[in-house]
């Protein structure tokens, strides 16, 4: 089987405690990774750790982790940007470098599942480089500015984080016609992670399932208290996509940034404002926009962590 060749961007924080508020981090990201490291079909060829959920430093530590305790420390890991990029001082970081030297030997997807920092900084130092990317595989974007990410059924609005953080990292990849494709909310609120299947994993008897089982329970325990069934895995669905795109359905639209009131702000009045990633048919860079899952994908899932 000829294995598709990988690079993965992330701001692992699975089992991290919030540095700006209360209460727990994603574990998504977890989930998203150990699918990778899973899956016959992938070969992995190095993991860069960006900011995002989690502070620089704790999604190096994980990506360190997760490289070291199941996958016998034979992926690379590098670490990445800690902010935003400054268009007024860009500078590069040793994953910026890594990802560069690794592209200049082989054509890659990339999966970045944080913000799009380390491969604006890539596109910006290297833009040569561009036509070695097969495909960047994004969790970000919506179609109009009123399509909320509700959480629970609380009503209260989350971020698109990933593109929330770093927006000019997003219109550095439009610019330069890199292959885009979006796996935004509308896809990951189709599918649901509930205690029953954080079970499974944790009885399957293989390590990563038990340590990703064990570090979700708080995780779990936020989105329940929020009046939801489970959590929405949302970075999971870029990793299937890459596994498995015939699991996804999906459709060409075209992406671009508009300007509207922040939905996460209650009552706003118009006074704050931020950019959107907006997905239509009208003008734009063109993108692929992952919106719905097979059937039986619940399934699918379960399978490619158990089997």
């Amino acid at each position: 089987m000829k294995k598709r060749k990988i690079w993965i961007d992330t701001d692992l924080s699975v089992g991290m405690t919030r540095h700006k508020r209360e209460g727990y981090c994603d574990v998504d990201d977890g989930f998203a990774v150990l699918q990778l490291m899973k899956a016959e079909n992938i070969e992995i060829c190095g993991i860069s750790a960006v900011f995002g959920n989690t502070v620089i430093e704790n999604a190096y530590s994980l990506s360190h982790y997760m490289s070291r305790e199941f996958a016998k420390n034979k992926i690379p890991v590098f670490k990445g940007a800690g902010e935003a990029i400054d268009l007024n001082n860009v500078q590069t970081n040793n994953a910026v470098e890594a990802l560069a030297k690794t592209l200049k030997s082989h054509p890659m997807t990339i999966m970045a599942i944080g913000p799009a920092t380390n491969i604006g900084l890539l596109l910006l130092k290297y833009p040569e480089l561009k036509d070695q990317i097969n495909e960047v595989v994004l969790v970000a974007g919506r179609r109009k500015p009123t399509d909320y990410f509700k959480i629970g059924n609380m009503g209260n609005h989350a971020q698109d984080l990933n593109f929330d953080l770093d927006t000019d990292a997003f219109r550095v990849m439009f610019e330069l016609g890199v292959s885009v494709t979006l796996c935004p909310f509308e896809i990951s609120n189709k599918v649901w992670v509930k205690q029953a299947d954080l079970d499974q994993l944790a009885s399957s008897g293989d390590q990563g399932n038990i340590w990703l089982a064990e570090a979700s329970q708080a995780w779990l325990q936020q989105w329940l208290a929020q009046g939801a069934k489970g959590f929405n895995p949302f970075d999971v669905l870029a990793s299937h996509y890459i596994i498995s795109p015939e699991d996804i359905v999906s459709e060409s639209l075209n992406a671009r940034l508009e300007i509207h009131p922040d939905d996460t702000i209650k009552d706003n009045d118009q006074k704050i404002f931020k950019q959107y990633l907006l997905c239509d048919k009208g003008q734009g860079f063109t993108v692929k926009y992952c919106y719905d899952v097979v059937a039986d994908y619940h399934d699918r899932l379960l399978r490619s962590f158990l089997d």
